[in-house]
């Protein structure tokens, strides 16, 4: 043992049933251990016997201290699992009172527990030779105490986990106690299957984290030893020891000694008495609630269910809740207490939804603590980006379901690429709106009736409205997130406002003018209203500063306006792929100009651009225009893989063949990357080869 101190407690030994023991003479003993463990043995020893754990099972010993009488049988060998060979004897000492296995395993088998070490850590008078010793000062006695009598074979230092208080890292010391305990375990069965209603984002928390808690489910100790908090209301008769479970203030003021005002706390509280049938008192056990039982009846207990509204909770109007989002370390808090109750009560999950947060780490993946010196000061980073920036960037670096390394920089990236850039598209429209007095009063143009690339954009935007409502009716809030900032930064800011400019920019104030001012606000009201969800105060004050002039909205906040509708006749899919046919050719045409340092303001005579078919031949020229103005050039020439100038190469994507070819899958990427540019064109017009 590594806990010299428990062995005043000891009632039995475990063997694992599967693990072969040996019996051996060693300088004039006879000893038992697991075969394994034959090396720790000093010097020779004479084999005598081999058996399976099993066939120690029941064989008795002597006990090495008697301070305690016992009232079960003790003193003798089982069997459990957790025992293994990797260090010691390969027996286990078992002291049922500072240990959960030895604890479980001694209710199995009925055995005694002995507890003889008070709050305070030290033995009590029963423990004669170390009576009033903190026990782990009494462990180099407890040794001593064993060599003098001949019982001790070794002594040693070794280094193993322990627990410590998470706050101070005092060595903690862990044993049993008496508690009043839920039933959970009758519960177990309903649930696991009122848990399989519950959809978990991400299902592997539900499924493995959260469902093996359920399912390797123990009672619930709910009382507690403190001062603050809620009474556990449980009234002991001193003389039958009959229990009083108070349900609610009427029942309470029906005993006697009541506080005014009433004050349900304590010590207020702990004066009331009720008089037992049997004529003796009864009086509140002085134990304290759970606190995350106070917190698992939040959401009936807020509309002081059962004695008022009870229709909101019985109804479904107000229970269970739609959603909730917490972090991983709640699987066996917040989210275990408000789904049990929920099924001891009603039957029924507490919440339809549920987010899980992982933790956010430091910037190489640690996990932040103040004793590290790697923690971030959240005051300090809100009030240096704000915190919408701060929001922003947690939801977009990764899925809240995954372990976030906190990286500063990227908050600066989230302030200066996306809010940066909605707000000088913002600032952009506001000076020439102002100017013109543009205030949406006039009738929408049609988009038929629009542009082009007006057009595009509304199409764009409608897809994006339609693929970011599936996203986040999934909770999938990092890609819903992303795909605003992308659509701002790329399809509104880059390529439709700096291709527009001049439509601003002209004087007169006609049809097609209009026809962008009115475009571009339709584009930047729906982006407010996309990102009001992560970003609630920036989104607040675009969507009042536009809507406060144009009041086409009847709302006055974003947050009560909702998710833009879409308008499935404005999706033009073919036209969408044609420009972004077009901004990959620019994109591309623009990074082989920096690769070249060639600026986009010195003209070229020609691009070669590979084309596969001839209908991509065709979609190309009709955005050509369009591509030769972003790229300064002054003609686009078309080639194929038999024009010798393409060069093709191929590469396994083994997420895609790995399922289809099973243990063939190397072959068939080394074949992969051996294909030449025909067989790559081939492949690509016939989709086999």
């Amino acid at each position: 043992t590594t806990t010299p101190w428990t062995l005043i407690s000891n009632v039995a030994l475990a063997v694992h049933p599967e693990v072969d023991y040996v019996k051996v003479e060693h300088k004039g003993e006879k000893l038992i251990l697991a075969e394994a463990r034959l090396p720790v043995l000093d010097g020779e020893y004479v084999y005598l016997d081999k058996m399976k754990g099993r066939a120690l099972v029941r064989i008795e010993y002597e006990r090495l201290f008697n301070f305690h009488p016992v009232a079960k049988k003790a003193f003798y060998v089982v069997e459990a699992d957790f025992v293994t060979t990797e260090d010691g004897s390969g027996i286990v000492h078992m002291a049922p009172a500072y240990g959960e296995d030895d604890y479980q395993t001694a209710r199995k088998y009925d055995l005694p527990t002995i507890h003889p070490v008070n709050k305070s850590g030290e033995f009590g008078r029963e423990v004669k030779d170390f009576a009033g010793m903190f026990v782990k000062d009494a462990d180099p006695e407890i040794i001593r105490d064993l060599k003098e009598r001949n019982l001790l074979y070794k002594k040693g230092t070794v280094t193993h986990s322990y627990p410590h208080c998470w706050r101070c890292k005092t060595p903690l010391l862990y044993y049993a106690r008496e508690s009043w305990y839920i039933s959970t375990t009758k519960y177990v069965d309903r649930m696991v299957g009122l848990n399989k209603q519950i959809n978990w984002v991400p299902p592997e928390v539900g499924e493995g984290r959260f469902g093996n808690w359920l399912e390797e489910n123990k009672d619930w100790a709910l009382s507690r030893d403190r001062f603050w908090g809620t009474p556990l209301p449980i009234w002991v008769c001193e003389a039958c020891k009959k229990l009083k479970c108070v349900g609610s203030i009427e029942e309470l003021r029906s005993g006697s000694n009541i506080p005014e005002p009433l004050d349900l706390h304590k010590p207020f509280v702990d004066g009331v008495v009720f008089a037992c049938a049997c004529g003796g008192s009864m009086r509140r056990t002085p134990e304290l609630i759970d606190v995350w039982f106070d917190s698992g009846s939040m959401p009936f207990a807020q509309w002081h269910y059962p004695f008022e509204n009870r229709q909101l909770v019985d109804s479904g109007e107000q229970y269970p809740a739609d959603f909730i989002c917490e972090g991983i370390d709640q699987t066996r808090g917040w989210f275990y207490s408000l789904h049990a109750i929920g099924s001891f009560l009603f039957d029924k999950p507490a919440y339809r939804n549920i987010l899980v947060n992982e933790l956010i780490l430091d910037r190489t993946g640690q996990k932040m603590s103040k004793s590290k010196g790697n923690s971030v000061d959240p005051f300090m980073i809100l009030a240096k980006y704000g915190a919408d920036t701060t929001r922003w960037y947690l939801v977009t670096s990764s899925p809240p379901w995954r372990p976030t390394m906190f990286n500063e920089e990227g908050l600066v990236d989230v302030q200066r690429k996306f809010f940066g850039t909605l707000v000088n598209i913002y600032a952009f429209f506001a000076l020439y709106a102002n100017i013109d007095k543009f205030q949406y009063s006039e009738p929408r143009i049609p988009p038929a009736e629009r542009q082009e690339i007006d057009r595009w954009v509304i199409s764009a935007l409608n897809s994006l409205v339609v693929r970011y409502t599936q996203l986040m009716d999934g909770y999938d809030v990092t890609k819903a997130a992303k795909l605003v900032s992308a659509f701002t930064i790329d399809q509104v800011s880059n390529w439709y406002v700096r291709r527009n400019r001049r439509r601003f920019w002209k004087s007169e104030r006609g049809k097609d003018k209009t026809a962008a001012y009115q475009t571009l606000y339709e584009c930047l009201d729906s982006v407010i209203k996309l990102m009001a969800p992560f970003a609630p105060f920036l989104a607040e004050e675009l969507y009042r500063n536009l809507n406060s002039v144009t009041r086409k909205d009847r709302y006055e906040s974003v947050h009560v306006a909702g998710i833009p509708e879409v308008n499935t006749q404005e999706i033009d899919l073919v036209l969408e792929e044609k420009m972004e046919r077009a901004e990959r050719i620019v994109m591309l045409v623009r990074a082989m100009r920096m690769k070249s340092n060639l600026k986009v303001r010195q003209p070229l005579k020609r691009i070669i651009l590979p084309i596969a078919s001839e209908e991509e031949r065709e979609a190309v020229r009709q955005m050509e225009d369009v591509i030769l103005d972003e790229i300064n050039v002054k003609a686009i020439e078309y080639v194929t893989e038999e024009s010798g100038i393409v060069k093709k190469k191929a590469k396994a994507n083994f997420k895609s063949i790995g399922p289809k070819f099973g243990k063939a899958v190397q072959l068939v990427a080394q074949r992969i990357n051996r294909m030449d540019t025909a067989e790559i064109g081939e492949l690509e017009r016939a989709g086999t080869l």
